[in-house]
């Protein structure tokens, strides 16, 4: 706790230039902290299907491709269309009451899950979920940008977004344990029920500060619509590489986190609760470290270039790719894990830097549209076609390799991070400019 109260102590609000909202320094901070709650709630209740997947395919007899399916699509394509309308309402209501009623949806469907008796259902239950989250971030995102200044704001996105490794934790530790002693159905209900009490605590005490106010920044109301958000950030080359880079990177992501325990469990034949320990501290630790140090690191480079919001992820993906390729294709479990490591601490640390800097394009009315664009992208991309893809060629390859083939299937998901660095180092050339074009110069100067 003392480290956490450091940590948030240091994302202090400037003084406001244009008015004075009575918004404490504390109260943000408390935010921010309830709103990384809800995104460790989020992550427990989307991930928690990686770990079971195994037994729930074993269980339903689907195949790679169905279960690749219930991963990706089933969830993404629902969460990328919900995600638009909903940003479009957060963009011209209460942002703080959006988060709760989604909240208070997807815990509800998680839960349902558990009562799934075919994979009919459980897709449409994982559709629930995947329509509820997409009522999370971009509200969420539009809210810190309105807490934090831009100089601090990468560091406030990274500690939000360390909600994804603690989530994959909780739901790897949780998830697989209670599969070893309960069975796939019962994790649902354990992780799913806790968030209702947690909705009714955002609905309560979380208020929406003016829009515009840690960027001293003065609402002018106007509310353009969704296609019009669209334009105006596809015009920023900055914008349009970053979320090429973003959704490239997403595709390795999620293919590696869907498919990893299954691949684990296949070729070095761990079980359930065993993989969910190891990869619950793989990826709650080193990618939570890597998470919260590529925010505050941004932050700190880009006071000298605000250039290195882009450079960073570059690099850091570009080292992760050949770690996580050699972890894949290790022939022993202890240097598999080992491995996993620093690629899970480097692949992490795009989160703060790339949400920051969607926020500070974007345009006071445009933030929660904006996040959502940018999460349409990354969850078709990503999300959709990752665990997707790496489905596909594991059962393709399955009739030359056996239970191998998710081996090589996983290396062929890393690739793509090389177009991933190559598009945030595009994203750099014209960043600089495109945010003085937004009237953002003390993020650039």
């Amino acid at each position: 706790m003392a480290l956490q109260t450091r940590v948030l102590d240091s994302l202090a609000l400037p003084q406001p230039m244009a008015r004075a909202p009575s918004v404490s320094e504390r109260y943000a901070r408390y935010v921010l902290a309830v709103l990384f709650a809800v995104y460790v709630c989020n992550f427990i209740d989307r991930q928690i299907l990686a770990i079971l997947l195994q037994p729930i395919k074993q269980d339903l007899h689907a195949s790679d491709t169905a279960m690749g399916f219930l991963t990706g699509f089933a969830f993404a394509l629902f969460y990328a269309v919900a995600g638009v309308p909903i940003a479009r309402l957060a963009d011209r209501r209460g942002r703080s009451a959006l988060i709760a009623a989604g909240l208070a949806v997807w815990s509800a469907m998680t839960a349902a899950s558990g009562l799934a008796q075919t994979f009919t259902q459980l897709a449409l239950a994982r559709i629930g979920v995947g329509v509820g989250e997409a009522a999370g971030s971009p509200p969420a995102h539009s809210l810190i940008a309105d807490y934090f200044p831009p100089r601090r704001r990468a560091a406030a996105m990274a500690i939000y977004s360390a909600g994804v490794p603690v989530g994959v934790l909780f739901g790897y530790l949780i998830g697989g344990w209670m599969n070893e002693f309960f069975g796939w159905r019962r994790a649902f209900f354990v992780v799913g029920l806790p968030g209702l009490a947690l909705a009714l605590v955002v609905r309560l005490t979380v208020r929406d500060p003016p829009r515009g106010y840690a960027d001293g920044l003065h609402d002018t109301g106007t509310i353009e619509s969704p296609a019009e958000v669209f334009r105006f950030l596809w015009r920023l080359r900055s914008f349009r590489h970053l979320s090429l880079a973003a959704g490239l990177h997403a595709f390795a992501s999620y293919g590696l986190t869907a498919w990893t325990p299954a691949f684990l469990i296949r070729v070095h034949g761990m079980g359930t609760g065993e993989v969910g320990t190891w990869l619950g501290l793989i990826v709650g630790i080193a990618g939570g470290a890597g998470t919260i140090l590529g925010g505050f690191a941004a932050d700190r480079l880009a006071a000298r270039d605000v250039r290195w919001n882009m450079w960073l992820p570059a690099i850091a993906v570009s080292v992760a790719l050949p770690l996580s390729t050699l972890a894949f294709l290790a022939p022993r479990q202890d240097a598999a894990l080992l491995l996993l490591c620093p690629a899970m601490f480097l692949g992490s640390m795009w989160f703060g830097p790339t949400m920051a800097m969607t926020q500070s394009l974007a345009k006071l009315r445009m933030r929660a549209v904006a996040s959502a664009i940018l999460f349409f992208i990354i969850s078709l991309v990503g999300l959709g076609l990752g665990p997707q893809a790496v489905g596909i060629l594991s059962d393709l390859l399955a009739r030359s390799f056996g239970q191998q083939s998710i081996r090589y299937a996983l290396v062929f998901a890393t690739v793509t991070n090389v177009g991933a660095s190559l598009h945030y180092v595009l994203a750099a050339r014209t960043l600089r400019s495109d945010l003085r074009a937004n009237g953002l110069a003390e993020a650039v100067d």
